[in-house]
This record gives structure tokens, sequence and C-alpha cells, in this order.
């Protein structure tokens, strides 16, 4: 339900961010929209600063991260949070170390791209406030990904007990005679895709108060020719629609259900490359109970990942060999995840895999901008690394009691995970009473538990909402709860 958006004034934090690369332009593009807030970027790179200083209003240094003299001089010591998060791991940790006795005070958040700076992190060797594996983000990501066929992007809130799920409308009718006719009575696959015919019509283009939706779940959002529209009861989703759905991952693997164009389940996956993405996604993956198997041309690398890796099969190969795709039935696999390190060759394999029949292609990329090549090229879902790891790291510029943070939409949207205060004007007011704005509360935390509101519930104190919101209108959020 949307709700009102008036409360008391948070102040802003002093923030100082190591990197001006891509992690911490995502950075600075979410949290320059706070006046409050004071940026400061340092980086050795003049050209990244120059393009940072023209487009946001922050203080840009050039010079180096990991000098305490450097760090001294331009006023960490006066800093709230601290940011390293240069594409340098042994950068990062030196700075968030330096940090750490420069200004005890600040909340000290450190990036690195190797799961065992993570372990060692999480065994208190190293005494940062937090620390973010991008390939470990990915892996979750990926994992996601696959158990929601049909997403374009998913994130898990709550312990697991809400998921947000961005899926796209076919723009073609719901079913088409040749799959709506011909059903035999036994043929259980052929009843399954005529019931999800007849319930997609329940769904598609009924206004959404009298629509046959998934229990459990709330359409968040409706992005509509590029513009969001209010998901309100007359509304109705349409084809070619891009929704946002909050709900629980029952409801989540529905909507998938109901928006894919099949219902094979996925439980068998082939990764190509097997760098330390692929090798992180390979060790989720096998855990959850997935067959995997992953191809890499370095023979070497291979050998190394397949004694680390016992449950996997480790192929030495390319993976854009036609002869071996047809070999290895490639096309009959759940899912390829497209991990190297090269866009382009990520971009190939994938569309040769679709070529060979591969159902869904996952693929990770280097270069932001290869997010939108990579859709419009086919693929089902891109996923860029940098920004799941800017994503991770904003949450601790937010009000303290937001916990979680997900960036929709080139980060034109957000989920946020925050505690009502008990002063706050919207607490114990029903839903039906709450004004429309662009805000939505998806779910609520009450005692541990998920509840999907209803238009006679009411907010208490010390409820945690899911609530989507513009990017732009996150502080008025956070001060209105």
């Amino acid at each position: 339900m949307s709700v009102a958006l008036r409360g008391l004034a948070s102040a802003g934090v002093k923030i100082f961010i190591i990197g001006a690369g891509q992690v911490g332009t995502t950075i600075v593009e979410s949290l320059h929209k706070d006046a409050e807030h004071e940026l400061t970027v340092i980086d050795l790179d003049r050209s990244r600063l120059d393009a940072l200083s023209y487009h946001f209003d922050v203080r840009a240094i050039e010079g180096d991260g990991a000098s305490r003299a450097t760090l001294v001089e331009h006023g960490a010591r006066g800093a709230d949070l601290f940011i390293a998060c240069t594409s340098r791991d042994e950068i990062n940790i030196i700075s968030g170390l330096l940090a750490r006795n420069i200004c005890p005070r600040a909340k000290t958040i450190v990036r690195t791209s190797n799961v065992e700076y993570l372990d060692v992190w999480r065994e208190r060797v190293l005494e940062f406030d937090h620390m973010v594996s991008s390939e470990e983000e990915t892996a979750h990501a990926i994992s996601r990904s696959i158990g929601v066929p049909a997403a374009k992007m998913t994130d898990v809130f709550a312990e697991g007990q809400v998921q947000i799920v961005e899926l796209d409308v076919d723009p073609a009718p719901a079913g088409t005679p040749a799959i709506a006719a011909n059903v035999s009575v036994q043929d259980a696959a052929l009843k399954a895709a005529r019931k999800k015919v007849e319930r997609r019509r329940r769904v598609i283009g009924v206004p959404l108060r009298d629509a046959d939706l998934p229990a459990q779940s709330r359409v968040a959002g409706i992005i509509r020719g590029g513009r969001e529209i209010l998901p309100r009861g007359e509304e109705a989703v349409q084809p070619g629609d891009r929704i946002i759905v909050i709900g629980s991952p029952e409801s989540a693997r529905e909507w998938s259900g109901l928006m894919a164009r099949g219902t094979r389940r996925v439980d068998d996956v082939v990764i190509f490359g097997a760098g330390r993405a692929g090798v992180a996604a390979a060790r989720l993956l096998l855990r959850q109970g997935i067959s995997v198997r992953l191809l890499e041309s370095n023979p070497v690398r291979a050998a190394e990942v397949a004694a680390h890796l016992p449950q996997a099969r480790v192929l030495v190969a390319t993976g854009i060999d036609p002869d071996f795709l047809d070999r290895e039935r490639i096309g009959e696999t759940g899912a390829a995840v497209f991990t190297m390190r090269d866009d382009g060759k990520n971009l190939y394999a994938a569309m040769l895999a679709k070529l060979h029949g591969a159902p869904l292609t996952i693929a990770v990329a280097h270069e932001h901008v290869s997010v939108d090549v990579f859709e419009q090229a086919g693929v089902e879902v891109a996923i860029d690394p940098r920004s799941l790891t800017a994503e991770e790291i904003v949450r601790f510029a937010h009000d303290p009691r937001t916990r979680q943070v997900a960036m929709l939409e080139q980060d034109r949207y957000e989920v946020l995970d925050i505690t009502v205060r008990s002063e706050s004007e919207l607490v114990d007011r029903p839903f039906r009473d709450l004004p429309m704005t662009g805000a939505l509360i998806g779910a609520i935390i009450r005692n541990g538990s998920a509840i999907f509101p209803h238009s006679e519930d009411r907010l208490q104190p010390g409820d945690r909402v899911i609530i989507f919101t513009e990017s732009s209108r996150v502080q008025e959020v956070e001060r209105a709860l």
C-alpha cells in the first residue's frame, strides 16, 4: 500500500570513498541524491575524478587512498563512513586498516574480489565493519536467477522470507491457438500448458483488484514504455510491461511459472569460465543439489578447479565449438551461465548456446553498458557484479534502521528493508486510509514472520517493512517511517 512521506529530518554523513571506478561511481550515483551527505572520492586516475565531479557534487581528490598522509591531509579523521572499493584487494585492505586507525568511530566497508579474504574477515582477523565480495554477490545473484528462471532480477529480504522479482510480461497474447488447442487429457505436459494459459488470462489485462494473482504477493511497480505506472486496483498488467513483485519465495516461483515460456525445473547447469566468479557460483549451486559442469579453456586452471570441486565435472573447452556443444548436449541443460572475463566472449558464447537450445542464459557483464547489450541480444539475465557490490555497500549510508537495499532499473528504483519508528505518523493507521503516493509497502516483518498486507492491516512500532520506491525519494521514505 502506498504511504504518505512526511516525518523528521535525518542527519547526513561524511563519507570517504576510495576508488572512482565503476563501483565507486555507482555508490556516488546512489548517495549524491541526499544533499546532506558530504562525499569525498580519492583516486589516482584524474580522468575518473573529473568525470565524477562533472556529474556529481563531490570532493574529488587525486591521490593514493592507501596512504596515511593522503587520508589525514584530506580530513579522513572526521569521516562517518569509509568505503574502500578499488579493483585491487590489497589497496582496499590497507586503506581499511588505515581508516580503522585514523577514524575509529567511522564504519569501514571494504570490497574484495577474493572469497579467501572474506573468510579471513569472518574469522575476525580483519576488523572491518563489513566486507563485500563481488564474486560471492555474483554467485548468489546467479543462484537466485536459476531458482526463479523468468526473473530479470531477483533478491531476497528478511532472512529469505520475502523475495523481490523483476519480470517481463511476454508481449505475445496469453496463449496462442496452437498452445490452447490440441491438448490431450492424457498428456500431463500439455495439460499443464493449458492450465498456465488459462491462469495467465485471469492475470494479464485484468484489473489488479480482480486479477487471480499468486497469493502472498503484491505488484509493487509496473514499468511501461520506460515510465512507472502506479499499481492501483483499477490498473492492469499488460503484455510488454516489466513488473516488480514483492512476495513469498513460493509466490515468486509461481509468478515465474506464469511468465516463463517453459515450465522446466533447473537442476543441471553449465558454467562457461572457471574463474573466481564461476567457481563461487558452482560451489553454491552444488550445495543446493544442482548438477554443475564447468568449461575452462586453460588446462592448468581446469585441473586446479577439478581438484577443488570434485563434485563438479570440469571440462577443458572454450565453449564456442559447435561440435562440442552438440556432443555435450548443452541445449538440454537447465541453464547456461557465462562468467568469462571478456564480455564479448560471454555474449558470443551465450548466443551460440541459445542456438543449440539452451533455455536459460545468464551472463556476467564486466562493463555496465554490456547489461543493456546482453538483454537486447536476448540473454535472459544479465548480472553486473559491480552494481551488486555497490548495492550491498550503499545500505550503510542509509538511515541506521535500514537493513538492506536493492537497486532496480539502473538505480531508478530501490527496495528497502527498514524498521518503523514508534513516533511515525503512519503507525496504527489502516492501509486503506494511507494516501496514494509513489511508494508501496510490499511486506511487513513482525515477530520474525512475514505478512503481506491488505487494506485493513496497520503498521506497528518496530515492524520491518519491505518498501518499493523511486530512488530520488528514499530519504523521504526513511523519514516518514
